[in-house]
């Protein structure tokens, strides 16, 4: 099932104009899909980005039209979809709730599958890629999204990880990948290879992300790529 058409089946239940909260859209994601382990995972991980997505900017008190951009970016949303989506959105926002209890709400539905649920790594690399949309991780944005890490179960490494890659990019090569820069060659063709392995689209597929959020992915690839060439560059000069 298109993960689109299933928020559209999830927010059929809630009444126009409700104030619907996070427990409400949890657990009708769990009454609806139950018997379908692998869109009620997908349904999720969508609620969540959108969901995350509108928390971090009523955090930061400011939404850019360029991260209006970078969500729309993740999330390829068709015009008939988009009123579903930023309903969402917008409920999302009104809810009392803080951002750690969706956070941790997420972190609890993975528990419930059996899973480490490398998803929330995903989740997180989309709300990286929507708060540097305008040409700066602010403050704020950077603290909201180091708690959502660490209520995720994220390593400080992981985290650093994500953030070196967004932030850094082009301009620290190595940190990228996660290599010193004095790294060998050899260590350098071993890492570029790991990563590649591990974040290639399909492993992402494979693990429940969206067909609709696969920018995410291809994202996470260019940065890869892009630092290796740089680094492979330099050597072969």
């Amino acid at each position: 099932m298109n993960i689109l058409t299933s928020l559209n089946t999830l927010l059929q239940g809630i009444p126009a104009g409700s104030r619907a909260t996070l427990d409400a859209i949890f657990e009708s994601i769990r009454a609806i899909f139950g018997g379908d382990r692998d869109t009620r995972k997908r349904v999720a991980f969508g609620v969540a980005v959108i969901a995350l997505s509108a928390k971090m900017a009523k955090a930061d008190g400011i939404v850019s039209p360029r991260e209006v951009t970078a969500f729309q970016e993740i999330l390829e949303i068709p015009p008939e979809e988009l009123r579903n989506v930023f309903r969402l959105y917008d409920i999302a926002k009104q809810d009392i709730a803080g951002f750690d209890t969706y956070a941790m709400r997420l972190k609890g539905l993975c528990r419930e599958e059996g899973e480490t649920c490398e998803l929330l790594t995903d989740v997180l690399d989309g709300l990286f890629h929507i708060a540097k949309a305008d040409g700066l991780v602010h403050e704020r944005e950077l603290e909201f999204l180091a708690e959502v890490a660490r209520i995720f179960g994220l390593s400080e490494t992981e985290f650093t990880d994500v953030k070196n890659r967004h932030i850094l990019g082009p301009s620290n090569p190595y940190a990228v990948l996660g290599l010193d820069p004095d790294a060998a060659p050899s260590e350098t063709r071993a890492r570029y290879l790991t990563l590649v392995r591990e974040n290639h689209p399909d492993r992402l597929a494979a693990r429940g992300v969206p067909d609709e959020f696969m920018f995410i992915a291809t994202e996470r690839m260019k940065a890869i790529n892009n630092a290796y060439s740089q680094i492979a560059g330099k050597t072969a000069a």
